[in-house]
């Protein structure tokens, strides 16, 4: 009897003991990455472009109508993006705050805080098109942050968030699709694409040099998503009977080309540095080739309004059409990701990639 019972308790502690073991693994997790710090575009604004005079908006219903409380944050989605499951998966907390959000402060932004500007691009001209915040401005308002988290901290601890912290960024969209092709008399008629992209990952490159200049040693650059298959540039691709505009594919393809041998050369040259290439554009192709498996219904219109060109503003309460359950759409507005889409693409961004950082 006595025999079986500590067999019991054997069998009893094994599995306590994997518990334990858990919990001071993600003890482990929070202690290493201590905080997540994000620049780019609209794919990772949490709401900065509430506080500037700009039509690049988002802080209305429809959007964030499934986010907590219902409430539209100026988060282009019906929910949270990206960036918030990845702060969640790496056990920081649910959602990132925007930095010129008054209701939080510096003991919140200690954790995570996102600088993005719906909008945004590497190359100022992109921010002139909507009047945001160019990436030159984001990284003054990480420097402010920089202060306010030694006087929150102390200069010990700032430092040593600053270093252990992950950065996140991700633009390069809108400087194809609303600065280079939607404005023939500017960069088209300075630079052939090919010498845009070499100009756009020449601006990538000094970005990453200055954060790693600023303390910054975990960041994780993020390639482009299929941008040929958003709603909106289906929509106009009317000689291609509606179907993914290849050229705009293959562009983003050849362009996360360039950003992965930039990430390979910084990490030969930096001291210290720990640099990923975040690439989203095969999860995203899988799921639009695929929707089926995922639980998607419809790839090529998008949820809100008619689904084939509105976001932002065109995105309003009143319209009519805005699909009742957005979980059976892979895109939210004509240029956004779903919550769900948003969360597969942060999984699999996670396990692929950032794993390294946990």
């Amino acid at each position: 009897m006595a025999c079986s019972h500590t067999t019991m308790m054997i069998t009893i502690w094994f599995p306590v003991a994997q518990v334990l073991i858990l919990l001071l693994q993600v003890s482990r997790i929070e202690a290493k990455v201590p905080a997540l710090i994000v620049f780019g575009d609209s794919s990772v604004d949490a709401g900065n472009n509430n506080y500037i005079p700009t039509v690049a908006r988002s802080n209305f219903q429809p959007y964030g109508r499934d986010f907590s409380g219902g409430r539209a944050t100026g988060r282009f989605s019906n929910g949270r993006i990206a960036t918030d499951f990845i702060a969640q998966a790496l056990g920081i907390k649910p959602t990132i705050p925007a930095y010129l959000d008054p209701v939080y402060n510096i003991s919140d932004f200690a954790t995570g805080v996102t600088f993005a500007s719906a909008g945004s691009g590497y190359d100022n001209a992109t921010s002139d098109v909507l009047s945001v915040i160019p990436l030159w401005k984001e990284l003054e308002y990480y420097q402010d942050y920089q202060k306010k988290l030694r006087a929150h901290l102390g200069e010990k601890q700032a430092n040593e968030t600053i270093s252990e912290a992950l950065y996140i960024i991700s633009a390069g969209t809108n400087d194809f699709l609303e600065n280079y092709y939607a404005m023939p008399g500017g960069r088209q008629s300075q630079f052939t694409i090919t010498q845009f992209e070499d100009f756009l990952t020449g601006i990538a490159e000094n970005f990453v040099k200055k954060l790693h200049g600023l303390g910054a040693r975990k960041i994780s650059l993020g390639g482009l998503p299929p941008m040929g298959c958003m709603p909106l540039e289906r929509t106009t691709n009317i000689m291609g009977q509606h179907l993914c505009v290849e050229r705009y594919n293959n562009l983003a393809l050849e362009f996360n080309g360039k950003l992965y041998n930039l990430v390979v050369k910084l990490n030969k040259e930096l001291p210290g540095i720990n640099l990923v290439f975040s690439n989203p554009f095969y999860a995203f192709m899988h799921i639009i080739r695929r929707p089926a498996l995922y639980g998607f219904e419809v790839t090529e219109v998008a949820c809100c309004a008619t689904g084939m060109f509105e976001m932002g503003y065109a995105c309003g309460r009143t319209n009519p059409f805005t699909c009742p359950n957005a979980d059976k759409y892979v895109f939210w507005d004509a240029f956004h990701p779903t919550q769900k889409t948003n969360k597969i693409i942060a999984d699999y961004v996670v396990k692929k990639v950032l794993f390294k950082f946990l």
